[in-house]
C-alpha cells in the first residue's frame, strides 16, 4: 500500500514538472515572439511635396501637375506592404505638403500627423518611438529632406534637390540590428535637368 502511495506521488511530481516545463517553454516562446516583433525593421518613405502653384504666396496649393503627382504617389504607396500598406503619415503644416499626403491618407483611411518643418529631430524621435516596425510616409521639403535622411544614420550623400525636382522617393530601412539602408526611387513625371546652352 505504501509502495502504491509512493508511486502515485512520483507520478504527480513528474506530471507537475512536465506542466512547469511546458509553461516555461511557452513563456519563453511568447517572450521571444514579442521581442522580435518589437525589434522589427522600421521603414520610412520620404518624398518632397508635389509641384506647387507659382503665385508668389507663402503657402501655395498644388498645381495641376502636383495633383497628378500626389495621385500617382497614392497609387504607388496604397499597397506598399502586401499586408497592410502604409501605417502612418507625417507631413508639414504647409498646404502643399498636406495636399501631397491627402490622396494616400484617403486611400488608406489614415490621419495626417502634422509636424514642424524646422524641427526634424523631434519628428524623427516621435516616428521611431511610436511606429517601431511600421511603414511611415513622411512628406517634407527640398531643404529638409537631406537632413531628415542624414539624421537617421542613413546616407549623408543625398544630392541637392533642384527647385523643379519632385520625383524622388527615398526608402530608409532601419533594422533592429544592422546597418540602415537608403534606396532612391523615382515616380510620376520625371525630372529633366535644364540643358546648358552651348556657346
Amino acid at each position: 500500500m505504501a509502495r502504491n502511495g509512493t508511486e502515485q506521488e512520483r507520478r504527480r511530481i513528474r506530471r507537475r514538472r512536465r506542466i512547469q516545463v511546458v509553461v516555461i517553454y511557452t513563456a519563453i516562446a511568447i517572450g521571444l515572439a514579442w521581442f522580435f516583433e518589437s525589434q522589427a525593421t522600421t521603414t520610412l518613405i520620404f518624398v518632397r511635396h508635389a509641384e506647387k502653384v507659382a503665385d508668389g504666396s507663402e503657402d501655395p496649393s498644388l498645381n495641376e501637375a502636383g495633383k497628378r503627382r500626389s495621385g500617382e504617389l497614392a497609387r504607388q504607396l496604397a499597397d506598399a506592404d502586401v499586408i497592410a500598406g502604409i501605417d502612418a503619415i507625417y507631413a508639414t503644416g504647409f498646404r502643399r505638403s498636406q495636399e501631397t499626403a491627402m490622396p494616400v491618407a484617403n486611400a488608406l483611411s489614415l490621419p495626417i500627423n502634422t509636424y514642424d518643418a524646422a524641427d526634424t529631430e523631434t519628428v524623427l524621435q516621435t516616428i521611431l518611438r511610436d511606429h517601431k516596425g511600421k511603414i511611415v510616409l513622411v512628406v517634407a521639403h527640398s531643404d529638409t529632406l537631406p537632413d531628415l535622411i542624414a539624421n537617421l544614420g542613413a546616407s549623408k550623400r543625398v544630392p541637392p534637390i533642384a527647385d523643379s525636382e519632385y520625383d524622388n522617393i527615398y526608402v530608409i530601412s532601419i533594422p533592429w540590428f544592422g546597418k540602415t539602408k537608403t534606396i532612391r526611387l523615382r515616380y510620376g513625371e520625371p525630372y529633366l535637368p535644364p540643358v546648358a546652352e552651348s556657346s
